[in-house]
């Protein structure tokens, strides 16, 4: 019984490694990539009606047009939303083959997936209303503070030192546009997030010059695309498109497209400089998770 027991065991594990290994395969034999995007985040958005864009969303884009040189053949894109609460489980059960929306790469989720080399690092803020009289962490004393449900935000601002002392209520939103709303209605006096969430939601909100991002950067994390574990060659192919785009200026382009110039339909601007976080992290190429990132005091 011992003997068969193990013979299963070694089996199990064999076949599981087999599935970590297969996704170029899989996607090969099918003709088809399932690709994780968020319906509300900063980089990667709805249209509605099914459609997808945002910076991740064409980097994205450029990845898969790579692994169709790399399969030698068409791949028809199908699109999965995910969550901050799902997205982790959806790329380990295989549903999700690439995850394009703004996940932060860290020590935690790097025991159950992987990432590709960072795209973007992201700085923590606080968005508030321009009147609020809201400057800093300290302010926030007294106050109530929307975030979304499944991110960090809010432990990271807890975990501030500048924070000792304070004392807050939370209010979650289910997705970044809920949590925005928080704040836009009044529910919420501040709404704590990844910059270029809090930026895309001003700017796409009915009266941008009421709002304004402030405070200390609460914590600098190194955004990435989330991707299987323990697939080497499909980690391999993916590190390399997005070497190759870096290389080509393609994200110095995709930023200027995103951040910098007016965004159909309403053409609204962001206005989010190119970070020095973010050139080192193309200048280095690195999966880095946001660990070894430190935030300036």
């Amino acid at each position: 019984m011992k003997k068969q027991i193990l013979v299963l065991a070694i089996s199990a594990l064999a076949a599981g490694g087999a599935f970590a290994e297969e996704t170029l395969a899989k996607i090969k034999a099918s003709g088809v990539i399932t690709e994780g995007v968020r319906e509300s985040s900063g980089l990667s958005y709805t249209l509605g009606n099914g459609q997808y864009t945002g910076f991740h969303y064409d980097i994205c884009a450029n990845i898969i047009k790579d692994l169709e040189k790399a399969v030698g053949k068409k791949l028809e894109t199908k699109y999965q939303p995910v969550t901050s609460q799902n997205r982790v489980p959806l790329v380990q059960n295989g549903t999700v083959d690439l995850e394009c929306g703004s996940t932060t790469n860290n020590a935690t989720r790097a025991k159950d997936v992987s990432f590709a080399v960072t795209t973007y690092v992201e700085e923590v803020r606080i968005a508030v209303k321009a009147n609020s009289g809201i400057n800093s962490i300290k302010d926030l004393n007294g106050r109530t503070v929307a975030t979304t449900t499944g991110t960090t935000s809010v432990q990271t601002l807890r975990k501030n030192e500048r924070a000792g002392g304070i004392d807050f209520k939370e209010l979650y939103g289910k997705d970044h546009s809920d949590s925005f709303l928080l704040l836009e209605s009044g529910r919420a006096d501040a709404f704590v997030m990844d910059g270029s969430i809090l930026a895309s939601n001003i700017a796409k909100s009915k009266s941008p010059k009421d709002f304004a991002i402030v405070g200390e950067v609460l914590s600098v994390e190194p955004i990435a695309i989330m991707i299987r574990k323990d697939d080497p060659a499909f980690k391999k192919a993916v590190d390399d498109s997005i070497k190759g785009q870096i290389k080509s200026g393609e994200l110095n382009k995709l930023w200027d497209k995103w951040f910098l110039k007016p965004i159909p339909p309403a053409n609204v601007t962001v206005n989010l400089p190119l970070s020095a976080a973010t050139k080192d992290a193309w200048a280095n190429p690195n999966d880095k998770p946001m660990e070894d990132y430190q935030v300036k005091k």
